[in-house]
């Protein structure tokens, strides 16, 4: 947000991909003055601190929460702290400060006004507070940050933050952190931006006026957090490294892959599953380079050990910014797609089969099989006799694999079954196969279906 009459902005919940916010206010004309974010976010490797070292602007950090869940570098980058009801200018930018906890407990709000030509805000950046049809959800500190005890006290803080935030006219505008696809919410829209007034019509959460019947619904059908959630928030908390720039790691001729592997290294093909299933060296994983690639990046590859990755050179740049921003900084190098398939050492196959051959396997007991997919997934309905272990959950789990058959994999369409028979082929199963077309095939063939009793939601 800036001021063209005095040529400063503002930047609010950066990324770490600083460098894009430097050129956009260059090419305005203007000087970033000062950086804030409303929380201490979950999903990526904030970039406000990087932002205000790289520009000299103010950073501006929530003093609210209280020392549990606190910014442990506030102090060493010269953060200035905010609390409720303060406010930060920029030029004609005004932002007050509001403390919207619940997602969080340090999370703020900033009703955003152009001084130079109103009196009164023209919008909200809610962060993860308000969505479009959805709020924040309050589990992730408890169920990601094994912070034991809190989502439930910050459903009630949510609950308290909405009624607040009620007061709020029609027309202010609702700009939120995120849309659909995010995992910080259950059901995100699609539509950018809002109204407080369209909110109160549509969104569920604001139909809701008893505090128990707000914490059961909130908390009820959240998805799992991605694994790597629970790093992001303490990366965060405590301060992200400061990056040069993303980093550019050397190509390394083919024919190195097969000793880097039997030397223990960790190797992610990032081609799309049918490839990959067609022919892949024994030992790698498979971590598409698509829109899920850093939730599955996150998940499955490791924080503290050095990884190379199996990528075309167009590919290299995307794959290297998309991991920093999750914080897998530790790539040591990178194989050509091409050459590796052409140096004849991509021999290990993924097959698939059908639900009819699978379904005469199931019934014949010669089969296990192995759902993938989420909590929320598995408890609408399952294949019968399947065991259950979320993707990313997998490879800690591998003594909850059947090993006395074969197996076979399944999620809900078939590409996230992919990366899980990838993972087992590396960690030295043999006999594996995805269902194609995954559980929505098995059901759309009228197959049997299990699903477990619903249990109480918690109080």
């Amino acid at each position: 947000l800036g001021c063209s009459e005095c040529g400063e902005a503002v930047v609010v919940d950066p990324s770490r991909d600083v460098a894009r916010y430097a050129e956009a206010a260059a090419a305005e004309g203007m000087r970033i003055a000062a950086v804030t974010e409303t929380h201490i976010h979950a999903d990526f490797v904030s970039g406000s601190r990087a932002l205000a070292a790289r520009t000299g602007a103010r950073l501006y950090l929530s003093a609210e929460g209280g020392p549990e869940w606190s910014y442990g570098f506030a102090a060493e980058a010269g953060a200035t702290l905010l609390r409720d009801g303060e406010v930060v200018r920029v030029g004609g930018v005004r932002l007050d400060v509001l403390h919207t906890p619940g997602h969080t407990p340090e999370h703020l709000s900033f009703l955003v006004t152009d001084a130079a030509a109103a009196d009164r805000p023209i919008a909200a950046l809610t962060g993860d507070f308000v969505f479009v049809g959805d709020v924040g959800r309050p589990d992730l500190l408890e169920r990601a940050a094994g912070v034991a005890g809190t989502m439930v006290e910050g459903a009630r803080a949510l609950f308290r933050s909405l009624a607040r935030f009620r007061g709020q006219p029609d027309w202010l505008q609702v700009w939120p952190g995120h849309g659909a696809g995010s995992a910080c919410g259950k059901g995100l829209s699609a539509i950018p931006h809002s109204t407080v007034g369209y909110e109160r019509l549509f969104n569920w959460a604001f139909a809701i006026n008893d505090e128990d019947e707000f914490v059961a619904a909130v908390l009820a059908g959240q998805p799992e957090p991605p694994r790597y959630f629970a790093r992001m928030k303490r990366v965060n908390r405590d301060g992200p490294p400061l990056l040069d720039g993303f980093p550019d790691p050397p190509r390394i001729p083919a024919t190195e892959l097969r000793g880097r592997l039997a030397g223990g290294a960790w190797v992610a093909d990032l081609r799309d599953t049918q490839p990959f299933a067609a022919g892949h060296v024994p030992g790698t994983l498979n971590v598409p380079l698509n829109r899920s690639f850093p939730t599955w990046a996150g998940s499955l590859l490791p924080y503290d050990r050095d990884l190379y990755l199996v990528v075309p050179p167009g590919q290299v740049a995307e794959a290297m910014r998309d991991l920093a921003l999750i914080g897998l900084d530790r790539v040591a190098g990178w194989f050509d797609a091409a050459e590796v398939a052409a140096s004849g050492q991509a021999a290990e196959r993924v097959p698939h089969v059908g639900v009819d051959e699978v379904r005469t396997a199931v019934e014949a007991g010669t089969v296990g099989v192995v759902d993938v997919r989420a909590e929320s997934e598995w408890e609408a309905g399952h294949v019968p006799g399947a065991v259950h272990i979320p993707l990313g959950a997998l490879d800690e789990r591998l003594a909850d694999v059947p090993r006395d058959r074969p197996l076979v994999l399944h999620c809900q369409g078939g590409a996230r079954s992919a990366m899980a028979a990838a993972l087992l082929q590396a960690r030295g199963f043999r006999d594996v196969s995805n269902l194609a077309g995954g559980f929505r095939a098995w059901q759309e063939a009228g197959l049997p279906v299990e699903a477990p009793e619903p249990e109480g939601i918690p109080a």
